[in-house]
């Protein structure tokens, strides 16, 4: 009898930690001592998100935003242009918001993004569009 493998996937909660760690160790490469301590404290928060995102079930409520939003379709996080760019500057600037409020905005713009491109693709259900490849980690210095 011939096995066909089953393709897994890692777990959602995973995805999102595996997404945010490139971006925390960017910013601790950042660092600097004119930067009054900015590149640290982000990626401080970055590492915690990552941790926290660990922490959640497939079921709890903002990993399934996300999903709905479509985050997880191409078998690894994809928060969406405007996700990318809340976790590149979380903590950067202000100080204000916890792990569970970056997970909570990143899934809002998450289906922000799949909003519009709901309006913006006519009723043939195109979808997304294509997704494009993120640079890696060496790539955001």
């Amino acid at each position: 009898m011939l096995k066909i493998p089953v393709l897994r996937t890692a777990p959602k909660n995973r995805m999102v930690a595996d997404y945010l760690r490139p971006y925390a160790q960017w910013r601790i490469n950042r660092a600097d001592p004119r930067d009054d301590g900015r590149n640290a404290r982000a990626a401080i928060a970055l590492i915690d998100a990552a941790a926290y995102a660990l922490l959640l079930e497939e079921d709890e409520r903002v990993i399934v935003r996300m999903a709905i939003a479509g985050c997880f379709a191409s078998g690894r996080f994809d928060p969406g242009p405007e996700g990318e760019r809340l976790v590149r500057f979380w903590h950067y600037d202000e100080v204000d918001g916890s792990a569970a409020d970056l997970l909570e905005a990143v899934a809002a713009c998450a289906e922000r993004g799949l909003q519009a491109c709901r309006s913006a693709v006519p009723a043939t259900g195109a979808g997304r569009g294509p997704l494009l490849r993120r640079p890696r980690a060496a790539a955001l210095a």
